[in-house]
């Protein structure tokens, strides 16, 4: 059993309340690990090493800032292994997916921003005969970075690469759900020699250590990915304290094809695009929308696929789809397959929980389900599901597809599938949405920026917007 520690001012340590949770590997439903069940003191304390760190910390050059992320990055992809297998262990997901995705992600984020914050360069602004105005941006402080469980590792490098390299001193949560790679991130930060306090991991629960973290006076910025609801709560408490606020919210993205299509490739792509990760990525396209002539082709090439998709143990190498994280977030999923059977949907495969033998005999496996016949309108094609539940939908015109897409509160991302380029550009332009691929999905450049419209959050993370977020600027006026 293993018992994971909080990571405060350099060194490992046990909850101010001496209480742990336990944590479940959800491929086989049992307790692999204890952590910590931390409070307000903990946070406190990680308040305290950020804020002695960062006078040292904040006025390192550049450089030197990098070459910590940088030491980080190699020493993520020496351990790559390790890093995928607990990932996989703590998450459910294929190990194929934690090696050849998230922990070479991690890798990448430090990568990225260890080396960018030596090219993020200061504005000026000259004043013909007056004046010459220069801009500079200053580290905010101590930050609060609150990660979740479905891209543990890839998703708090995301957030804390940025902050540190920005100068900044972190406060970190990863979900407690999936915690284990920020402790083993932990330890390798130790490695790695980062100066105590620069980075500080508390694990724990969202009412007890998030909300601490958000409420506490000293905390400059918040960046936070998870769901709109608590996004909601964060703002409420925030915005009167003036805290800066990132947060990286839900998704109902739609994947829209038109009959002119590269029809393998984008028959292929809507598969993964809707089921990777057990359909539990923000930017996955759980309503796919068709243009009618192509309709009825699509649907046959697409269930087929579906219905080859191995759902099983996460070791295997043939698994496509693993476990869902939690007991808890599989009877959601199952109450939404439930729902879309009420509002009039078609089940056309898939809706059954997937019984396994052997060491995942009481895994959170489900089938990867597929509705048709369902409102643009309805809960099922409104609401986040967040697991493998998609709805397909024949469309009749542009401008049809358009406002079925745009029919939600979130506004993540979307992609469209059509070789008409002037049609690509037009839709694009038209949908409410924060990313938008053509032909493609998924395919990210770090320097970008990421985040959404309406609910699905404020701010962009993500190249010199995520840099900009972890500074404030400040103009420097000096007369000729």
């Amino acid at each position: 059993m293993l018992h994971l520690q909080n990571y405060i001012n350099g060194t490992f340590s046990p909850p101010a309340s001496g209480t742990y949770l336990p944590n479940i590997n959800p491929a086989t439903g049992g307790v692999f690990s204890q952590i910590p069940d931390s409070d307000e003191r903990d946070v406190q304390a990680a308040v305290e090493a950020a804020q002695a760190a960062f006078p040292s910390w904040s006025v390192l050059p550049a450089e030197k800032r990098g070459r910590h992320l940088m030491r980080l990055s190699e020493l993520i992809d020496q351990n790559l292994d390790r890093l995928a297998e607990a990932e996989t262990t703590d998450n459910g997901k294929p190990l194929q997916l934690a090696k050849t995705i998230d922990i070479p992600r991690a890798s990448s984020n430090l990568h990225f921003f260890g080396t960018g914050i030596q090219h993020f360069a200061s504005e000026s602004h000259f004043m013909e005969g007056v004046a010459v105005n220069y801009t500079v941006r200053r580290p905010l402080g101590v930050v609060a970075c609150i990660s979740p469980w479905n891209l543990p590792l890839y998703l708090f490098t995301w957030k804390i690469a940025p902050a540190l390299a920005a100068g900044n001193c972190v406060v970190a949560k990863p979900s407690e759900i999936t915690p284990y790679t920020a402790h083993l991130l932990a330890e390798l930060c130790v490695e790695a020699s980062l100066p105590a306090g620069v980075l500080n991991i508390v694990h724990g629960t969202g009412p007890k250590v998030g909300a601490a973290m958000v409420a506490h006076p000293e905390v400059k910025a918040i960046s936070f990915t998870g769901g709109t609801q608590t996004g909601k709560a964060i703002a409420q408490v925030a915005a009167p304290m003036f805290k800066k606020l990132s947060l990286e919210l839900g998704g109902k993205n739609a994947t829209i094809i038109f009959a002119d299509c590269d029809f393998e490739k984008t028959v292929d792509t809507a598969v993964r695009a809707a089921f990777a990760n057990q359909g539990q990525i923000c930017l996955c396209g759980s309503r796919i929308l068709v243009e009618r002539p192509l309709y009825e082709k699509f649907k046959t090439a697409f269930l087929e696929k579906v219905r080859n998709l191995q759902v099983g143990d996460p070791l295997a190498v043939d698994t496509k789809l693993g476990a869902l994280v939690s007991e808890q977030h599989l009877q959601k999923v199952m109450n939404y397959i439930a729902l879309a059977k009420e509002e009039g949907g078609t089940l056309l495969t898939g809706g059954e929980r997937v019984r396994m033998e052997g060491r995942c005999a009481n895994g959170y496996f489900l089938q990867p389900t597929v509705f048709e016949s369902l409102s643009h309108s309805c809960r099922t094609n409104t609401e986040e599901i967040f697991g493998p539940v998609v709805t397909l939908r024949p469309f009749d015109s542009e401008e049809e597809a358009v406002h079925f897409a745009n029919y939600t509160d979130y506004g993540l991302a979307a992609s469209v599938w059509t070789q008409d380029l002037t049609r690509a550009h037009r839709v694009a332009h038209s949908l409410q949405s924060g990313i938008v691929w053509v032909n493609t999905w998924l395919l990210r450049d770090l320097r970008t920026p990421f985040g959404g419209m309406k609910q699905s959050g404020v701010g962009r993370e993500g190249g010199w917007e995520v840099l900009r977020f972890f500074t404030e600027p400040q103009n420097v006026c000096v007369k000729l």
